[in-house]
């Protein structure tokens, strides 16, 4: 589309195709940045379609600029300092040493394999430090890894953006002018003060961004705990301040604006006092369309030619930064680290990179003009071949290496009211893993006080998703107050679970046309019809406690319904493998001797003594 030309529909063509990209990734449960690339190139060099430069001018790389780091900033809202208790160690080394190693190799990788120059080797080497977190995010989810590699992934991807950036920076600033120079001549004066260069502008960097962003998430973040902005107002002003803090943060220290978002983002995420989950939705749907807009017009921007250049040396040198330098990264960075030979080769075989590499890799290459040649096509084809690699790959590793179950039988559980709890007791105390998600402060914080794992947030959002440790969950059970809430979540989380593993409580009674509208977005009804909130809230306000009993031979379900005059409703069975089975309304179980059932009862007490069964001391053990 040339200059000038119905700007409108060039920009109304972005997001269309950036958003079907993204719908077509989710629905296939694929990367949705292969889609993205793919739509990019057929409307860009293909088609010629959508032109850009001619769109944007000079305008294009501020705006992606800007774009980058409100998706840094989004993702550093997402990082927690409780999780650095498992992890810090291993993932300092990842960040300092592992950046280095990661570094040098693949500089020598681009200098002997795709024959750069030393100072184009070095900017892709520092292009290439840098990971993909939102292609991470969806993959972790789909993985559902267990243990520690999840968290460290996710921290890595998010903090190790603006470092790559930032060193591509001051690589490019110190050896604009020795050039190729710094080895070639074997000029040590040349190589000192570009040394020396790169030394200052690091500290610059770290101290303006650093303290910038620190200083605007402490503003900010007093300004929530206080309520001094209206609610309808927080997403545009905090908004404000990440354009603010990232401007300038630029104009103190030329691009450390990176930095700055990034330290805004996680001081903010940490913040006593405040909440912070529907700036978090915002940016969440921001971030979406603004990555999808900025992959579409990357990779339209692509010349084919380029990638034909490459030839044999491109592949050679996928392979070289897939089998050579992440491997050697992790292991030797961390090699003293408490990770366990499982975990380290996990790591080893995950690193995709995405839209920081190349928006920093673009806009390089325009600054480098004619020296730049083969800098993009070489990121893309990182971006690529990492992505189509580990995204069809790592699972099957993760499940090899005994870091994610074939067939989990974990519970997430939205809902963390007095029952739920109950119930979420029972099942931990049977060795299942339960993870309860709740919008209420007070139940979480009650929750994690009785030794229950938690996420505090809406079961709604993506986001969240995202960020959950699932690994060994493989079930879904809706339990909340809200039955549209119930429906909603159920619906948003077939496709992680599949339909045979999604659960909702039974709805309120409604009318007709209310139940012929939902029938498309419930999922399998828990424990039997009229089994509603309501009902199990009044069961346990009269006394009625959850009970983990095993059947016997002389004490079999029969009986145990008769101990409990046949007033209990039994929620789960537990085969003698360990599988656990969810009671619905659509498959009616009949217990057998040697299972177990966990089920709501009644008080022996409270029952008239002529309905209550004979005790057998020996069968009922919880």
């Amino acid at each position: 589309m040339e200059h000038g030309e119905n700007f409108g529909v060039a920009l109304a063509a972005l997001f269309l195709l950036g958003i079907a990209a993204q719908w077509i990734g989710s629905w296939l449960r694929l990367p949705s940045i292969l889609f993205l690339l793919a739509f990019g190139i057929i409307a860009g060099p293909v088609t010629h379609f959508l032109n850009p430069d001619a769109m944007l001018g000079d305008v294009l790389f501020p705006a992606v600029s800007l774009a980058v780091a409100v998706i840094l900033f989004e993702g550093s809202l997402n990082l927690r300092f409780r999780e650095l208790r498992e992890i810090g160690g291993a993932l300092t080394s990842l960040l300092t040493i592992g950046v280095v190693i990661t570094w040098v190799t693949a500089t020598f990788l681009a200098h002997f394999v795709l024959g750069f120059g030393w100072l184009k080797a070095l900017l892709l080497g520092a292009i290439l430090v840098v990971t993909g977190p939102t292609v991470i995010g969806p993959l972790l989810r789909q993985i559902r890894p267990i243990g520690r590699v999840g968290s460290i992934a996710r921290w890595e991807g998010i903090v190790i953006d603006p470092i790559g950036a930032v060193l591509a920076v001051l690589v490019f600033e110190a050896g604009a002018g020795a050039r190729d120079t710094w080895l070639a001549d074997g000029s040590m004066s040349a190589f000192s003060d570009a040394l020396i260069s790169a030394s200052l502008g690091l500290m610059k960097t770290v101290i303006a961004g650093g303290g910038i962003g620190a200083v605007a998430a402490l503003v900010l973040g007093t300004l929530l705990r206080r309520h001094a902005l209206p609610d309808h107002l927080q997403n545009p002003i905090t908004l404000m301040f990440v354009i603010a803090a990232f401007t300038a943060s630029n104009l103190v220290q030329h691009e450390s604006g990176l930095v700055a978002v990034t330290v805004m983002g996680v001081i903010l995420a940490n913040f006593p006092g405040i909440d912070i989950e529907h700036i978090l939705e915002f940016k969440e749907n921001l971030s979406v369309l603004l990555i999808s807009g900025l992959f579409i017009l990357l990779s339209a921007r692509l010349n084919l030619d380029a990638f034909n250049s490459l030839g044999w040396r491109g592949a050679v040198f996928l392979a070289g930064v897939i089998l050579i330098v992440r491997p050697l990264s992790v292991w030797l960075s961390t090699y003293s680290s408490s990770l366990t030979w499982q975990e380290k080769v996990f790591l080893s075989w995950f690193a995709p990179r995405g839209i920081v590499a190349a928006a920093v890799s673009s806009v390089f290459a325009l600054r480098m003009g004619d020296d730049g040649t083969g800098l993009v096509p070489a990121t893309f084809l990182v971006i690529i071949g990492t992505v189509c690699v580990y995204g069809f790959t790592a699972f099957a590793l993760a499940r090899k290496l005994g870091l994610a179950v074939e067939n989990p039988q974990g519970v997430l559980i939205a809902g963390a009211h007095a029952g739920v709890r109950a119930i979420a007791h029972a099942l931990q105390n049977a060795g299942f893993q339960v993870l309860l998600v709740d919008l209420n402060h007070w139940n979480i914080q009650t929750a994690r006080m009785e030794g229950l794992p938690t996420s505090e947030g809406n079961i709604l959002s993506e986001r969240l998703l995202e960020n959950l440790n699932l690994g060994g969950i493989g079930r879904f059970l809706a339990m909340t107050p809200n039955d549209e809430v119930n429906s909603l979540a159920a619906l948003n989380l077939r496709g992680l679970f599949g339909r045979a593993e999604v659960f909702q409580l039974f709805p309120r009674r409604r009318s007709e046309r209310q139940e012929a509208a939902s029938q498309s977005v419930r999922a399998r009804f828990l424990f039997g019809e009229d089994i509603t909130n309501q009902r199990l809230n009044e069961r346990f306000e009269h006394g009625s406690t959850v009970k983990t009993t095993k059947l016997t031979e002389e004490f079999d379900y029969e009986a145990f319904q008769q101990r409990y005059a046949g007033t209990a409703i039994l929620l789960f069975v537990i085969g003698e493998g360990g599988q656990l089975r969810v009671v619905t309304t659509d498959e009616k179980l009949s217990p057998k001797p040697g299972q177990t059932v966990i089920a709501i009862v009644d008080p022996v007490e409270s029952l008239k003594p002529e309905d209550v069964g004979e005790p057998s001391a020996a069968s009922d053990d919880t």
